[in-house]
């Protein structure tokens, strides 16, 4: 029995954790390390975490691969962690919150995620960082999650679950048309949420994470036609100011700055240097 449900396992994927769109996370004094809610929501991320983990290896994964991402990238408690994830911990990965992803894996998911910037009545919504007003791929606008999921998609690799706010799932659902997705809070303003029963929440990620690794070949990869162009909006001049010295960034405006190839991972690199 057991070497019969072994052999059913034979698929590899990708988890990129992120803390602000965990249940029951609202504020920075949570997702912050020097804030006194801290060590709760670090037990509130290893739980939606070993949530979808249990439901990949359901769903027939062999190896779940965990990218901490947020922040220092120290954040999940290694010692709670689910027994078979492999977790890739620390700071300074050159792919940061994708750090990992190969063409080996058969679909990515994103856990705890959160809205972009500008959006309305969504937890702690922003951009990687307090730069970034709006950024654009071929003149559409992406947050994080679209912006992971074409470096998921630049290694011909789906993503078939994202977790996070309502609105974070809104735009999941406009980023990856198919993409399963998990509300776990339900946002009234930036900073305070309907929190659904851990329980419940837990069940639901299980359950999509489950459905998503067991119909991994339906998620199509997100891949931009090429040539890529990236038009990044900052909050200030000043960050235009510094992004253009970048090689390959032309500056559009004021707060406007533009990169552009036909390397989508190449173009994320220098994203996040310029963020």
């Amino acid at each position: 029995m057991m070497a019969a449900r072994q052999a059913r396992r034979s698929k590899r994927v990708f988890l990129s954790v992120d803390l602000e769109g965990i249940s029951g996370g609202v504020d920075e004094e949570q997702t912050s390390s020097t804030g006194k809610d801290y060590a709760l929501a670090r037990e509130w991320m290893v739980g939606d975490a070993n949530a979808a983990i249990e439901g990949a290896i359901e769903g027939g994964a062999a190896e779940v691969v965990v990218n901490d991402s947020h922040g220092s990238m120290r954040n999940m408690i290694y010692g709670r962690l689910h027994p078979e994830a492999v977790l890739l911990s620390g700071g300074g990965k050159p792919l940061s919150m994708m750090q990992g992803v190969d063409e080996s894996f058969d679909l990515a998911m994103f856990v705890g995620y959160h809205a972009k910037r500008g959006t309305q009545n969504a937890i702690l919504d922003h951009t990687y960082t307090g730069k970034p007003f709006d950024v654009r791929i071929n003149g559409k606008s992406y947050g994080e999650t679209g912006l992971n999921a074409t470096v998921c998609g630049h290694f011909g690799v789906p993503v078939g679950l994202v977790t996070g706010c309502v609105n974070l799932c809104v735009e999941a659902a406009d980023a990856l048309p198919g993409v399963l997705t998990v509300a776990v809070k339900e946002a009234v303003c930036r900073t305070a949420a309907k929190c659904f029963p851990p329980d419940q929440v837990h069940d639901a990620i299980r359950e999509a994470a489950k459905k998503a690794v067991s119909r991994s070949q339906s998620f199509k990869p997100l891949v931009h036609t090429a040539p890529c162009e990236i038009e990044l909006d900052f909050m200030s001049s000043a960050d235009a100011d510094a992004a253009e010295r970048v090689p390959g960034v032309d500056r559009l405006a004021a707060r406007t700055v533009r990169l552009t190839g036909d390397d989508c991972l190449d173009l994320y690199q220098k994203l996040r240097l310029c963020v």
